[in-house]
């Protein structure tokens, strides 16, 4: 009897020992299991390791995520303030399935919380893949530029943070916008136009919600217009007069589209075939980044980076152009949390294992530690090495083996979603080491 008790002393205090270990280290502290996900993926999906499935910290504290999860859980528990996310990447993020499914996920999930739409840009009309869940349209003829293909036209012609623009010569030029196949439609009271640099030389009228309109402001040197509504929208028709005969084309570089509502802003940033050296060339980035600094922002840019031969490709350089990437948002926001997420496994034109994706992964661990962040390892959640073709048979990926099918995408927006909740809840039992 005597024995009994000290063996259940004796796991008693090594079960304490255990939570300690977990409240007072980010990195040893990991979910096995699913936080929210169908736990039939575990059949259905057996090749999957679930198990790495968690925003995986190599440090034992990060000052930012516990920064981050403070003001999330004050939104949550208060209904009051914003929290605005970013995530950036290629084709994988221009498309804009797995990120919506998150933006839906988090606008939708707390009541009383749900939060705006964020930066988007019309594909529509550049002639290239749009997202789903909304449209623009517009009777004007277009010229599209994208910095992937395309440098600048001229000196004073620069990318910003989308990466892309239009241009129209028309003297009269029109724009729609709408929601389209989305369960999350958050209305406008505030928007924000970015367009030439310098004086703006357009009217702006917006059809039947001109009487709504209450103040709109230009900002010249950044090259952009505020307009504030005094009742929310939830479609946009804009019209841009020229008010010169003689006055440049208009150049649209985006939309931010705002509201008053307590929530999250979630912006999806991608181009088809953009690489970290994409990004790092738009020179308007980062000042356009600084109009609305991040909260929270994730990386998964390296499918296209890591896309070549073996030979051709330098880990040191990927490396630094991650950190530069990361130094732009730091810049915005010293406080803001940062997750680097290692790209999926891939084929290289689709005969050759790409071993360039776990090079890859050291630098983006590397980094991590040095600046305290997590990682999200979607290339070790998908099996690692040449696992895209057991994606491809169970039908998550399509026979390029870089892209996923739409069933692939929403499966990996259940897996991301997964994985902050369980960030969620590592951060509830973590003593916050600021308060140390």
């Amino acid at each position: 009897m005597k024995s009994l008790i000290n063996i259940s002393l004796f796991l008693f205090l090594a079960f304490l020992s255990v939570g300690q270990q977990y409240q007072d280290s980010l990195s040893n502290f990991n979910f096995d299991d699913f936080r929210d996900m169908d736990t039939s993926n575990r059949s259905t999906y057996p090749f999957v390791d679930y198990g790495k499935n968690n925003f995986t910290f190599h440090s034992k504290d990060s000052r930012n995520f516990e920064l981050f999860y403070k003001k999330l859980n004050d939104l949550i528990n208060n209904k009051k303030g914003k929290l605005n996310l970013y995530h950036i990447g290629g084709s994988h993020l221009q498309a804009d399935i797995y990120t919506n499914d998150v933006r839906i996920y988090l606008q939708s999930r707390w009541e009383g919380i749900s939060g705006e739409r964020g930066w988007v840009f019309p594909f529509d009309l550049a002639r290239t893949n749009n997202p789903g869940n909304y449209e623009f349209s517009s009777p004007n003829a277009w010229t599209s530029y994208r910095s992937v293909v395309q440098k600048p036209l001229r000196v004073d012609f620069d990318y910003g943070i989308l990466g892309c623009a239009i241009t129209c010569a028309d003297s009269i030029v029109n724009i729609s916008f709408k929601h389209d196949r989305t369960t999350v439609k958050p209305p406008i009271n505030h928007l924000r136009i970015f367009h030439n640099i310098g004086e703006f030389p357009y009217w702006l009228h917006f059809g039947a919600d001109e009487i709504l309109v209450i103040k709109v402001k230009h900002n010249l040197e950044l090259g952009y217009s505020d307009i504030y509504f005094c009742d929310p929208v939830d479609t946009l028709n804009i019209q841009f007069c020229r008010k010169q005969q003689n006055a440049p084309e208009l150049e649209i570089h985006g939309f931010l589209m705002m509201n008053d509502l307590p929530g999250f802003s979630y912006t999806s940033i991608g181009i088809n075939g953009a690489g970290l050296y994409t990004y790092l060339d738009n020179i308007r980035f980062e000042e356009q980044l600084k109009t609305y600094p991040p909260d929270f922002f994730a990386y998964s840019v390296g499918t296209n980076d890591g896309n070549v031969p073996y030979s051709d490709f330098n880990p040191q350089v990927y490396k630094k152009n991650l950190e530069k990437m990361m130094q732009i948002a730091l810049r915005a926001n010293p406080n803001c949390a940062l997750l680097l997420t290692v790209p999926n496994d891939s084929y290289y034109r689709r005969r050759y294992l790409n071993r360039n994706i776990a090079r890859e992964r050291e630098a983006i661990i590397e980094l991590a530690e040095k600046y305290d962040m997590a990682v999200w390892d979607l290339y070790g959640i998908m099996g690692g090495l040449g696992s895209s073709k057991t994606w491809k048979i169970n039908k998550l990926m399509r026979s390029d083996l870089v892209h996923f099918t739409h069933e692939g995408y929403h499966f990996k927006g259940e897996l991301y979603i997964d994985a902050l909740l369980k960030f969620m809840d590592q951060m509830e039992f973590k003593t916050p080491s600021m308060e140390n």
